[in-house]
């Protein structure tokens, strides 16, 4: 014989000041967890909507990224006139040399990070679509002049629109902010390939070539192309490939710690529970004892129990979801474990992570009720009967 539902739900809160307390924690970690979750989601949709799965990047072997990636501007100048390199309507192959530079600047807070800087060329627009100027207008090339992505424009003093910022020799006007649909570019300065060199007097070189193709096919094939060449002894792969492995890299870590985290907590909510639940035990001994003589097994005792505290466990994931929703479109920014540069990022609080909040809550006062369940379906009905 099972005990109804209704008896689980009208005794889970007899108790009100244990039971709030206990709800207050599992919800906390449940907000926590949601939070980091949310950081490495954020990350996760920057990266995933910078790459074009019908362009191909090129690096030097061996190299992990475009910052420490380095050829000569003949070599880029061949990977650009490969066959099934995508040509403009002019007949100029749809090609970009590029230049990246990492330079330290002041954050708001006083501290300081690395910044990407992108040395483009006149089709590194064409082949970023998704790119358009939110304030101001594009840099002239030979007049060091910038364009800032929006998410850097906030965190640094000196990228705000018509500020002037030294890189390397030389000082740089910002003349403009773009959008790039919360992509990794927004985390970027852009200027003039010519420019960030002449900065630097790091002139002669590319850090990568970015090449267009008609299709995601077209690129695999000019991918193995060059891959093939021993000639010039380079990595090349789509660029949804590369910015994927950079996601996989830096949001890592967030889960990793989300975990972690969500472990240590639920553990410490976990004796919350307990406490909660053999504080009802303690309490319903009586009532317990008498839900014997009337004929109910122990084992629907123990569920009566472990459905209560299950119940408290979503009762305490929804209200953690609810207090973490406001987190969603949030503007965060950390490092690029893979380039050491500052990333910029809205978090994102997906349906998946909440559920998943719900569920660790769910599972954090099933664990925590557990022992108390069994102290209450164990104890003898004369026991029960003799207690205050």
């Amino acid at each position: 014989m099972k005990l109804p539902l209704k008896y689980s739900v009208r005794s889970l809160f007899v108790r009100r000041g244990t039971a709030l307390m206990t709800i207050a924690s599992v919800a906390f970690v449940v907000l926590v967890y949601v939070g980091v979750l949310s950081l490495a989601g954020g990350l996760a949709e920057a990266f995933g909507t910078s790459g074009d799965a019908a362009n191909v990047i090129v690096l030097r072997d061996g190299a992990l990224s475009e910052s420490s990636s380095f050829f000569s501007l003949e070599t880029g100048r061949e990977l650009m006139a490969l066959p099934g390199v995508a040509r403009d309507p002019e007949g100029m192959p749809l090609a970009s040399g590029e230049v990246i530079i990492l330079n330290n600047l002041p954050r708001e807070d006083g501290s300081t990070s690395n910044v990407t800087f992108r040395g483009v060329g006149p089709a590194s627009f064409a082949l970023r679509p998704a790119l358009r100027m939110a304030n101001g207008r594009r840099f002239e090339p030979g007049r060091a002049e910038l364009i800032v992505g929006r998410g850097l424009a906030g965190r640094f003093p000196g990228l705000r629109l018509g500020n002037e910022v030294t890189v390397g020799q030389l000082t740089f006007r910002v003349v403009g902010v773009f959008e790039a649909d919360r992509s990794a570019y927004e985390s970027e300065v852009w200027g003039a390939a010519e420019d960030l060199s002449n900065a630097f007097r790091r002139g002669g070189y590319y850090s990568s070539v970015v090449l267009h193709t008609n299709s995601p096919a077209e690129a695999q094939a000019l991918v193995d192309r060059i891959e093939g060449d021993q000639r010039f002894k380079l990595h090349a792969r789509s660029e949804a490939e590369y910015y994927a492995l950079q996601t996989a890299n830096t949001t890592r870590q967030f889960i990793l710690l989300a975990n972690a985290l969500a472990i240590i907590m639920a553990f410490g909510a976990c004796f919350a529970a307990a406490n909660t639940m053999y504080a009802a035990v303690s309490a319903r001994s009586r009532e317990i004892a008498a839900l014997r003589v009337l004929g109910f097994r122990r084992r629907s005792i123990v569920g009566a129990f472990l459905l209560e505290s299950a119940l408290l466990g979503l009762v305490a994931g929804l209200i953690g979801v609810l207090v973490a929703l406001p987190l969603n479109m949030i503007s965060a920014g950390t490092t690029n474990f893979v380039t050491f540069s500052e990333i910029t990022f809205s978090l994102r609080t997906s349906p998946g992570v909440l559920l998943g909040g719900v569920v660790l809550a769910v599972l954090t006062g099933l664990l925590g009720g557990l022992p108390p369940a069994w102290s209450a379906a164990r104890r003898s009905i004369a026991e029960g009967m003799r207690s205050v």
